[in-house]
């Protein structure tokens, strides 16, 4: 039963990501939204590689059906470094946007715009 946990987990960050950015005029709001299913995603890469009672995948003499896969905590790794570089690039993106329109509302971005 508690074995779905993750992936329940994963799916509930997803939506309420989703929610977020598909609901929200804020700027800031949206790229949290951003930055929640980017975590969902990191969580449902970790789960894929977990297995009960798994050990680390470093040299040692077990059996190889009981160490955990290694590939998933490696892309995690690297999707982390590009979520982390994305949201600086956003950010900044914001601080211009700010600088040029005076607001970060996307309704209000729009008008100005035109």
């Amino acid at each position: 039963m508690f074995w779905n946990l993750p992936f329940i987990a994963v799916v509930t960050l997803g939506l309420i990501g989703l929610a977020t950015v598909v609901t929200k005029k804020n700027l800031i709001k949206i790229f949290l939204g951003i930055n929640i299913f980017e975590a969902a995603v990191n969580l449902f890469l970790i789960s894929l590689g977990y297995r009960e009672g798994g050990i680390a995948p470093i040299f040692t003499s077990a059996p190889s059906t009981e160490m955990v896969m290694a590939t998933p905590q490696a892309l995690t790794l690297t999707s982390i470094v590009i979520g982390v570089a994305t949201s600086a690039l956003l950010l900044s993106f914001a601080v211009i946007i700010w600088k040029k329109y005076g607001t970060i509302d996307t309704d209000q971005i729009r008008r100005l715009r035109e």
